[in-house]
């Protein structure tokens, strides 16, 4: 419900209250994706799921694969922010060590 600033019911002075239809519903949800280079390496990658992506090491061990044989592969799915956040770390995080590593987000697909 939203409030109509300067609007009165003429007889107690106090604000009316309308609603404004507009449903709140889910936020779109976006991929984190770790992209292959040629020089970053695979334990890096591993360390770097299950320290900011919080997997575990089979399954940061699987992404890493993913990641070297596709080219890419998905670290995590979360909202807007979250994603952006999750990027920022880990871009800074490879760069600290000295690491080409690159992350993106992008739209879940069929969001």
């Amino acid at each position: 419900m939203t409030r109509r600033d300067n609007e009165t019911d003429g007889r107690t002075g106090t604000l009316e209250r309308t609603e404004t239809g507009q449903q709140t519903g889910r936020p779109r949800l976006y991929r984190v994706l770790l992209l292959n280079d040629d020089y970053t390496p695979m334990d890096f990658v591993v360390r770097v799921l299950t320290r900011y992506f919080r997997k575990s090491g089979a399954e940061a061990e699987l992404i890493m694969l993913a990641v070297h044989h596709k080219g890419q592969g998905v670290a995590g799915v979360y909202t807007r922010d979250v994603a952006e956040t999750k990027v920022a770390q880990v871009t800074a995080h490879a760069r600290r060590e000295g690491h080409p590593l690159m992350a993106v987000a992008e739209p879940e697909p069929g969001e």
